[in-house]
Formats: structure tokens, sequence, C-alpha cells
């Protein structure tokens, strides 16, 4: 008789049944199978909070066809995901499959690879209630929340929107940023710079103030001031500092700082991240020479930088073997994962050190390939050295105000050989040695550099920085993230400016009368103390029933009060405009929600009833583009004349036999540099949502490229070629075990 393994997603089956051998029949329940009901609340606020759960429509021959294979197993296997989500999963399969709890068994595994679920079938537990009902208490909470503030908002805002508990949050922020921008006066303040030359090197002195006591600069008269009385006033070298800093690795990834470096360094939405790394965690095919189907990362839904002593081994043999000792650090690094966080699993990390990122890219697509570089790199360098600085910091004294200089040089990459968090470098310290200085040492007046600046008002959130924010209060969980964002998106309340986030109308109208009606619904502090009483409720410390009514009694008042005065409080919003006018009245037409989503409709309805349909952007269907062609040149596919197309990166090269042929071809620019690998010419080309970078023109016969745009300039030390640095005025050195960088001089900054 052999056993019945369940999990949630079909594409973990084929890898499942790999391991477990013959003895073993693995299907797949995709996703949940039960929910409450979506025609009523399903919920009984007088009786306990009971929840009224249905079978999901469309499930009913999956649900037969596993309550089949269940009766005729041996034991069946619960091995729905490692959280609450998955526990709640199998809980329902239990009732929905009317299982026989003396043969029915809960599994979980941190990692889909043979050891591990051979593993988890060798210790198979029970059902954890507990995780079970704060899994449910949320999903209560949230239904609550949802069914019994939307006919309010309907009868106050606009019919057919929606409220959610944590999003309604989640607007409040984005809400709450926007104004602080608009109210957001500039402070005017001056610093000063003096330029200054000794043994024919070029440096830079900042003004700091006077005694020792730092003066912040107001004005142009408080600036002029001490500009005139520093003229041709020599500089005087009072002290000098020679120290040695250390610049550590950052932990492996939880969910949030995942979604956070994938947004910033790859562009991606928290949603796309989430979708490609459940890709990741669940199997890719990597051929029979390397296993077949593996999972090559650890469950991607945690808040712990904690990593097994297994997967720790594995990294230090791989840093010691291709990096050597001295990329060891002397201790085992160990982080400590931030209070009230779960601790379940694992940070998410590389299940297979050598796996790397090159060796895995023919199996993976591009996207695949980019966030697996993100989370191997980033595991293997939290377990390295740290990188090393050379820095000098000398203070000098002109007419008795006190200016400071510094500098720092690279002196060994440790972790940088692997992976760079752009947001913990000290962006203040410039990149180079000083000139070999000493105190007393007399200098020359040089150049004296006043210079304006205005304070810059808060920045809008794009998805990295809400989702960091949003877990620095304590709201919502690694599962919820991605979720909150794309939610408030799809409601209208938000939408996408560039890659911010900027309130809607609608937004800033509901979040208005939620803060006036229901504040405590939209407050920082009561949502992120539900967060812990559900963590309460899963560790055994609260009962669900009783962290339900702490939130429903208030809850339920507030609302019978903001009903009653609805009326009063009806908000009108002006819809919103389109560029379309409306070919029957003249009037400009406006974006309707339908039952099939956004339509334009002329304003003048019912006298004028014209509407036409909008795609997922809101705009309406482009009418065909005029089209040019690309004189001399010939498509490299089919033969056929090449044609210049706008697409949303700028104009494209396309074949003119689209779709039946889907060449194209990006237009380059040349620079006056000469490829290192093969000697053509380096040509400019630009990314999808990364912009700029460099490669040779001779590609794909040649496959030299880099983000830093490639110099002329020589590498004193390995004569190499330099690269300036993308985004900093540095040039460095790319060479392997060169750790050559030196500053970018403003005229060169200048030429480029």
């Amino acid at each position: 008789m052999s056993n019945l393994v369940i999990i949630e997603s079909p594409t973990k089956a084929a890898n499942l049944k790999s391991y477990l051998g013959s003895g073993y029949k693995v299907m797949a329940s995709v996703g949940h199978v039960r929910d409450l009901p979506k025609s009523t609340l399903g919920v009984d606020t007088e009786d306990g909070f009971k929840a009224h759960f249905i079978n999901i429509r469309g499930k009913g021959e999956l649900i037969k066809g596993l309550q089949k294979e269940a009766k005729k197993a041996g034991t069946v296997y619960l091995a729905t995901d490692p959280d609450r989500e998955g526990e709640a999963i199998a809980w329902h399969l239990c009732t929905a499959l009317k299982l026989d709890p003396a043969k029915t068994r809960r599994i979980t595994f941190n990692e889909v690879t043979k050891t591990a679920v051979k593993n988890a079938i060798k210790h198979p537990r029970n059902i954890d209630m507990d995780l079970v009902n704060s899994q449910m208490a949320r999903r209560i909470l949230d239904r609550i929340v949802g069914y019994k503030l939307s006919p309010y908002l309907w009868k106050t805002v606009r019919s057919g929107i929606s409220a959610g508990r944590v999003q309604s949050v989640a607007t409040r922020m984005i809400v709450e940023r926007e104004k602080e921008i608009q109210s957001f006066v500039p402070k005017e303040y001056w610093t000063i710079t003096a330029q200054l030359e000794c043994d024919k090197k070029t440096f830079y002195a900042r003004f700091y103030g006077k005694d020792g006591k730092k003066i912040d600069l107001k004005n142009q008269n408080e600036t002029d001031k001490i500009v005139e009385a520093m003229r041709d006033a020599p500089f005087t070298v009072t002290g000098v500092k020679k120290t040695v800093k250390f610049r550590n690795p950052a932990p492996p990834f939880t969910t949030s700082t995942m979604q956070q470096d994938a947004h910033k360094k790859l562009g991606f939405s928290s949603a796309k991240t989430m979708k490609i790394a459940q890709e990741l965690y669940e199997g890719v095919n990597l051929g029979a020479e390397n296993g077949g189907v593996s999972g090559l990362i650890t469950y991607m839904r945690t808040d712990s930088v904690r990593i097994s002593d297994e997967a720790y081994a594995s990294a230090k043999e791989y840093i010691s073997d291709f990096y050597g000792k001295n990329y060891l650090p002397s201790e085992r690094r160990v982080y400590k994962t931030k209070s009230g966080a779960q601790d379940a699993h694992e940070a998410i990390r590389a299940v297979d050190p050598l796996k790397t990122p090159e060796t895995v890219k023919k199996y993976l697509s591009a996207d695949q390939y980019k966030l697996y570089k993100l989370i191997w790199s980033r595991f293997i360098a939290s377990q390295m050295s740290s990188a090393s600085y050379d820095t000098v910091s000398a203070e000098l004294v002109c007419a008795g105000y006190l200016f400071r200089a510094s500098g720092s040089l690279l002196s060994f990459q440790g972790y940088l050989s692997v992976y760079e968090d752009s947001g913990d470098a000290d962006e203040d310290s410039p990149v180079g040695l000083l000139p070999e200085l000493s105190s007393g040492q007399k200098i020359p007046m040089g150049k004296i550099l006043p210079e304006q600046h205005f304070t810059d008002p808060p920045p809008r959130f794009n998805e990295g920085s809400l989702i960091r924010f949003l877990e620095e209060k304590g709201i919502g969980r690694p599962s919820t993230f991605a979720t909150i964002v794309t939610t408030i998106i799809q409601r209208g309340y938000v939408k996408h400016e560039g890659k911010s986030l900027v309130p809607t109308d609608l937004g800033i109208a509901t979040n208005k009368l939620m803060m006036e009606n229901f504040p405590d619904v939209v407050d920082y502090g009561f949502t992120a103390h539900m967060e812990e009483q559900l963590d309460n409720i899963e560790n055994g410390g609260a009962d669900m029933v009783s962290i339900l009514s702490e939130f429903y009694i208030p809850f339920e008042k507030n609302l019978e009060k903001a009903m009653n005065e609805s009326e009063k409080n009806k908000i009108e919003i002006a819809p919103e405009q389109t560029d379309i006018i409306c070919e029957k009245c003249g009037a400009r037409m406006v974006v309707k929600n339908g039952r099939f989503g956004k339509f334009a409709a002329c304003p003048n309805y019912p006298e004028c009833k014209n509407t036409k349909p909008l795609n997922k952007d809101g705009k309406t269907p482009r009418e065909p583009a005029q089209t040019t062609v690309a004189e001399g040149m010939i498509c490299e596919k089919c033969g056929g004349k090449m044609v210049i197309r706008q697409g949303r990166y700028g104009s494209f090269y396309a074949c003119e036999n689209y779709p039946k042929c889907t060449y194209t071809k990006q237009p380059t620019t040349e620079l006056d540099v000469s490829c290192p690998l093969c000697g053509k010419k380096i040509a400019i080309r630009r990314s999808r949502g990364k912009g700029v970078f460099y490669s040779c023109s001779g590609y794909p016969k040649c496959d030299f490229s880099s983000w830093d745009r490639p110099t002329n300039k020589i590498c004193p030390r390995c004569k190499g070629m330099l690269f300036e640095k993308k985004g900093k005025n540095i040039l460095v050195c790319r060479t392997p075990d060169c750790a050559y960088q030196e500053p970018l001089e403003p005229s060169e900054k200048e030429k480029g």
C-alpha cells in the first residue's frame, strides 16, 4: 500500500516523487481548498467568531480525487508550506477530505532537496493548532474589516470600493508622506570647500567651524564673511590621524530585505520578487548531470537571519576553497534576529554554495538568474571577512576657521569581492588617500568654493522603502508584504509614478474618512499590537476568541456611529480625466470602473452615452504607429527591412515582418575606448529598468559588458583598464585581486 503526499504547488510534485520513489504518490492541492464564502460575512460575531468555511468553487473534482487517493493510502503526509498559511491549508485538507487522524501526519521542509524531504518523512508531527488559529484569526479579522467597512465606503465615497485592515494603514503611510512633501519648506544652507594642493596632489577640505565647535552656515552673508576673512591666508595642518576602518557584511536575506534589495538593484516589484523566489524554492531542472530538478534556495517567507550549522559549514568550505582562508573571519558570524520576528525558518539562502549563479545560469530564466545571484551572493558574503580601508583624516586651520579633510583606500576586499550593499557605504569619505601631511605644515591658499544648498523634502515611498517602513513599524509579516503593496495599487488608492508610490484622490479621501471615523484601524501602534497578538496566538500565549473580541467590540461601536453619520460624511471625488475627446459631444472623457475593469466614458451621461475601452495602463488602445525604414539595415533572421519603432525605453530597430519575425536591435553609440578583450570599440547600450551599460560592439562574438563606464586610463598597479564607477565619482580597477581606486577629477567627469 503506497503513501500519499499532498503539497500545495503542482510544480513541486515531480521532484518530490523522484526523491521518494515508488512507495509514494504525490498530489497537489493548488493552494487553499476551503475559504469563507464570498457572498456573506461567513463569521458569527455573536457566537465566538465561529467561521463558516466552504469548499472553494471549482475545486470539487480536485477534492474528490484527493479524497479517493487518501482512502487507499497507508499514510497521508500533508506537506504544505512551512508557515501559518501552510499549516491552515493542511488543517482545511483534513476537514475537506475527511482524513483519518490515525493515519495523517504533517511534515515540513525548509528546502526542496532529497535530503530535506526524506528527513521530513522520518520526522512527522501533528498539525499545530496554534499556528492554524493564528492564521484563522488573521483571516477573520481581515474579513470583518473588509465586509463591514466596505458598505460604509460605498455610501460615503464611491460604490464598488473596498477596505482592508493592513492595506488601510499602508495607504495612510503613503498619503501622509505626500502631505509632508507638499507642506515641506526648503531651508537654505551653505558649505565652503577648499581645493588645496600638496606634493602636486589635489585634495579637498570642508569647512567645519571654529574653536572645535561646528558652525552651520545659513545664508550668503555668513558665508561671505568667512571667505573674506580667509582671503590669501595659508592653511595650517593641526592634526593628522591614520586608521584602518572595517566594513562588515550584511546578514543573509529575510523576506523584507530580499524584496528591498531586488527592488533597488534589479527593479523588481515585490510581487515579482516573490513569484521568482517561489520558483527557485520549488525547484528548477538543472539537467541530469546536476541531479535533475532541485530547489536552489530555502523557504522565502521568513523574518530570521539565522542559518543552520550545515549551511555555515558548506559556506565556510566554499569560501576557503575558492577565495582563501584570509577571506574567512576568525569566528563564525552570527546575526541577531530582531525582536518579535518569526524565527521558525532559516534566512533565505542558497541551498548549495557549489551551485554558483554561473554554473546554473543556462538552466534559469534571465530573472531567475538575477534573483538567484543576489541571494547566493548575499549568503556567501554574510560569512566572509570584513572589508578594510586605510583612512586618513586631517584638520586644517585658516584664519582661525577649522576645515576637515579625509580620504580612504580599500586595502582588503573581503566580502566586497562577492557582494556590495550600496546602502551601507560611507558616502562622506572620499575615495583615495590624502597626500602626506604633517602637523604644523603650511599649505598655500587654493580655490575657495562656497556653495548654496537647500534641504530636500522626504522622498516618496517606492515598493522597497514602503516594505522597510512597514517592517520597522511592525505591520504585516513576510507572507503579506507583497500582497499589501499589490492590493492598494489594484484598489486604486495608490498609483505608480515611475518607481514612486503616490496616493490617488480616492486614496486621500478614503484615508481621511478612516482617520476620522476608524482611528484604531489605521493607527500604526494598534495595528502593530494586533500583529503581536496574532504571534501570541501562534506561540500558545493568547486565545483567538479573546483577541478577536478585543478588536471587534470597539470596532462595532465606531461602525454603528459612522453609519448613522454617513450622509454628512459624503465626499465627492472628481472623476479621473483622460486625454480622449468625445467625438459625439466634444467633452473630455473620464475614467469609469465597470464590471470588466476601467473604461472611458463621456461625462455628459446620460445625455451622451459614448464609451471607449481602456487598456491595463488606463489608456486607449494605440492606433497603428507610422514606421520609418532604417536605411541600409537588413533583418539578420529573415532578410526583411528593419524599421524604426518607439518603445518604453526609446527608439529601437525592429523587423518589418513583426509578429512573424520578432528580431529587434538596439541603436548603439560607440565610445572612443577599445574593448579590453578583443580591441573593438565599446558601445553604449540601454537595459530595461537599470539604464545605461557598456558592452563590446562585437557582441555576441565578444561578451564583454560592464555597468561601469570603461576609460582609456590604465591602472598604475596592474596595468589593467580603469572604469568610472556607476553613481560615484571614482575610478576603479576591476582586475581580480587588484583593489586600486582613485578619485575622478571634476574635469574628467565633465568629459564623460
